[in-house]
């Protein structure tokens, strides 16, 4: 039976959260409960936050523990996509693949596991609900209120400069319907008259959503994004994954570990094609180790159906491929949530392929009105959006002047191995004008990396030239994602190589890798001359 669904969630399943369980029945519990009553409003609030995903959230949150009134208005899921429908589910079950590799090569480290075995993918999925369920507390409409937050479910939209109106009624009842049993429901949030917000500051917090691309015979068949996805109880005998950015690589990886056929269809060469090629060579040959089956340089994507049956037709390196598919998976682009909030009432101007515009302040060209997040910026990640929406308060509430372009902002993609970046790539570098150094540590000549068997990797640090002032750093590794930390910290507050090199970090661990570029830095310095002139001092102290 196909596990393809109709339509993407986005557009058909708004409001419904798949499956009905115990535990997704706790999440909506949480983040959108279909008892809640939307408070009387104040007579004018310092903030009014539209969107509950993590800008919203912290944007909320922060404003309200200094002080201010804060109205958040939310018109699904609290948490948004990081809890929902990325960060949280994706690394759910990706840990479980994880899991599963590592039980499959357990005999090359003379751990012998017993044939036929198996991983259970129903129940990987089940742990990963289970778990959100628990983080979706941290999130809730309760814990806001609690927090002295003005927390209003439904529609919202600008009715004038400084007035947001909220439809008081969630209720999702035109939506198509399905099966009894098979999702659960959110609201109806109990009807009462639309609320008027008023407000000296507000932010537009709404998010961004999964696009999918032009593609012949797409709009035709059932497919899945990743707000559909992390839905699914049972494996996919054969998927085919469309986009091989981040979202497409982890998912094709943890697909084939647990078995399924995967084939993963990328329109440029190779796969992430925005980090430095060696780096994404290495998780590429780890993809096709797993049993990924890359079909690259794609021309003509096409989906056809025939019957029950979809085909996933695509020409790659001069041969044509008609791949059959049980489930596709549609992995490329965002789409910046803007329809619907009526920002013309507001004056906020907007692109719908770019999102709110906002100077480096994240103002929008209504003073009075601020963005953050995936609705704005280049970087969708869960981490940029915090660290926006903490610019918004200082700069919206205490007239900060606080810039988005002093934001150092690293991202990983968790694929294993892992790959992070943060600051510039050589490509970008040159285009800017400025030379750099570049200076790699194998993951071969460190020894934890040796002994845990994961040595195909690296940590590579770029550096003005003729500095040690990091301009950008590269790590592939088991947990790149945790070792680029120290490389943020040090761009951010301007340390250099040296300070790295001579900072003490424990041996073994694969951090120490880190340290090691910074000796490498350091043995640059000694050119000829200067060795010349330590070894005239050496004869001379002798």
């Amino acid at each position: 039976m196909s596990l393809l669904l109709k339509k993407p969630m986005s557009q058909e399943l708004l409001g419904k959260v798949l499956p009905d369980d115990p535990h997704n029945r706790t999440l909506v519990d949480n983040v959108h409960p279909a008892d809640w009553t939307n408070p009387e409003p104040a007579p004018r609030y310092n903030l009014v936050v539209v969107g509950a995903g993590t800008a919203g959230l912290v944007a909320a949150a922060g404003a309200a523990a200094l002080g201010a009134r804060v109205a958040l208005v939310e018109r699904h899921l609290m948490g948004g996509d990081c809890l929902n429908f990325g960060c949280v589910p994706s690394k759910g079950i990706i840990s479980a693949a994880r899991i599963a590799a590592a039980v499959r090569d357990a005999g090359r480290f003379g751990v012998h596991v017993p044939e036929g075995w198996s991983a259970d993918f129903a129940a990987a999925m089940e742990r990963m609900r289970k778990l959100r369920a628990g983080i979706s507390r941290h999130d809730s409409a309760a814990r806001f209120r609690d927090l002295g937050v003005d927390v209003f479910l439904g529609e919202g939209h600008f009715a004038g400069p400084d007035t947001i109106a909220v439809s008081g009624k969630g209720d999702r009842s035109n939506l198509p319907e399905r099966p009894a049993g098979c999702f659960a429901q959110i609201g109806p949030v109990p009807f009462s008259a639309g609320r008027t917000l008023r407000f000296s500051k507000a932010v537009i917090a709404t998010g961004a959503r999964a696009a999918a691309p032009p593609i012949p015979g797409l709009d035709q068949v059932d497919y899945l994004t990743n707000e559909s996805v992390f839905s699914l109880t049972e494996l996919p005998n054969r998927i085919g994954i469309i986009g091989a950015g981040p979202i497409g690589c982890e998912l094709a990886q943890t697909f084939a570990r647990f078995g399924s056929e995967v084939i993963l269809v990328e329109a440029a060469h190779g796969i992430l094609p925005r980090e430095e090629p060696d780096a994404a060579e290495i998780v590429k040959g780890s993809l096709l180790r797993d049993g990924v089956r890359l079909l690259c340089c794609g021309q003509r994507i096409e989906v056809r159906r025939r019957g029950d049956q979809v085909f996933l037709h695509v020409e790659s390196h001069g041969a044509s491929h008609e791949e059959p598919v049980d489930a596709l998976l549609v992995a490329v682009g965002r789409a910046p949530n803007v329809e619907g909030l009526n920002l013309e009432a507001a004056g906020v101007a907007y692109d719908v392929k770019a999102g709110i515009q906002v100077d480096d302040h994240l103002r929008t060209t209504n003073s009075r009105v601020f963005a953050a997040g995936d609705a704005c910026s280049q970087y969708k990640f869960t981490h940029a959006a915090d660290f926006m929406a903490r610019i918004v308060i200082r700069n919206a509430l205490f007239k900060g002047r606080a810039k988005a372009s002093a934001l150092v902002i690293p991202w990983c993609t968790y694929t294993s191995p892992e790959i992070a970046h943060v600051g510039l790539y050589p490509k970008e570098a040159e285009a800017r004008g400025i030379a750099i150094d570049t200076y790699t540590q194998e993951l071969s000549d460190v020894d934890r990396a040796v002994l845990e068997g994961e040595t195909e990797g690296f940590v590579r640090i770029h550096t003005k030239n003729g500095t040690d002032s990091i301009v950008g750093a590269t790590i592939v590794a088991a947990n790149a994602g945790d070792m680029i930390s120290e490389i943020t910290l040090a761009m951010t507050h301007g340390l250099g190589l040296k300070k790295i090199a001579g900072t003490i970090h424990p041996y073994p661990t694969q951090a120490e890798a880190v340290r090691r570029v910074g000796d490498l830095y350091n043995r640059s310095r000694l050119t000829p001359f200067v060795k010349s002139l330590f070894q005239k001092w050496l004869a001379w102290t002798r």
